[in-house]
């Protein structure tokens, strides 16, 4: 059967350096997506802009479309913020910048995405500290100026729920969306991120989201053993993914499932997992 939603995946989890083998691979399942993260080993960032036309071209070649830049962008401490919460692993993804790289770099992702095509460009909301609700003005102010900076270039700021970020569960990011109504603010909303930070992300959290509002949707799945996730095969562990998929299809959802697998895959085999999980979400996004 085919998906009744487009399916796609960050093409890291496939490979980080071999954008071919990943692609191939993705087109495979059926896959007619490509969101770019790390590419040839670097952050999306850092490649030049014929390592970026390389990547297009090898993207074009299968028919595929690039929707969305995995940026790091607010992937980094606060200034004058409380503590960073030492419980979470900051996953970084080739990407060692600091907040006083964040203008250059937003620019650098506003010219990635004109480039590429991509329409969504994913950002964060500064690493988890011990008292999120303290940072919640700043990440407000943060997000609305990116907004009104993309809505020149015509693009999306997706911001993702991330559980080592301040906005981590559908209650904190149904707030910061009622503080910033700009339209070309919207969410890449994570249900396994909303879990791993102890929410029930369907029904409980994806019911606040206003369904206008999601950009785009990431695939994974895990199970948590003393507030550490264990990720595992898509549709095997403890997000309701036939809940969420049904109900993203009853509200009108017409953005990308988009995988991210997480799991290291069998025996350590993170291709051969990325493969599995691909299969997964096609199977899911056509029940």
């Amino acid at each position: 059967m085919n998906p009744k939603l487009r399916i796609a995946a960050i093409t890291d989890e496939f490979s980080p350096t071999d954008l071919g083998k990943a692609l191939d691979a993705m087109a495979a399942i059926g896959m007619t997506g490509a969101e770019l993260r790390m590419v040839f080993g670097k952050n999306i960032l850092d490649l030049s802009d014929q390592e970026l036309d390389r990547a297009i071209d090898e993207v074009r070649s299968r028919n595929m479309e690039i929707m969305s830049i995995s940026s790091p962008l607010l992937k980094c401490v606060l200034p004058n913020a409380p503590e960073v919460d030492p419980r979470f692993q900051h996953d970084i993804f080739a990407s060692k910048h600091t907040y006083e790289d964040q203008p250059r770099l937003a620019e650098r992702a506003f010219a990635i995405g004109r480039r590429t095509g991509a329409k969504i460009i994913r950002v964060f909301s500064y690493w988890r500290t011990i008292a999120p609700e303290k940072c919640l003005g700043a990440v407000i102010d943060t997000l609305g100026k990116l907004a009104e900076k993309a809505a020149k270039h015509d693009l999306i700021i997706g911001l993702e729920n991330e559980h080592a970020c301040n906005i981590a569960t559908g209650v904190q990011t149904a707030a910061v969306l009622g503080e910033v109504r700009h339209p070309n603010l919207m969410v890449v909303w994570d249900p396994a991120n909303a879990y791993v930070s102890g929410e029930i992300p369907y029904p409980n959290g994806y019911k606040l989201l206003p369904p206008n509002r999601i950009a785009h949707v990431h695939a994974k799945d895990c199970h948590v053993e003393g507030h550490a996730p264990v990720w595992g095969p898509l549709g095997t562990r403890s997000i309701d993914w036939k809940g969420q998929i049904a109900a993203l299809l009853s509200d009108g959802y017409e953005g990308w499932l988009s995988l991210e697998t997480h799991w290291a895959g069998p025996s350590g085999n993170k291709f051969e997992g990325s493969v599995i999980c691909g299969w997964n979400l096609r199977g899911l996004a056509a029940a």
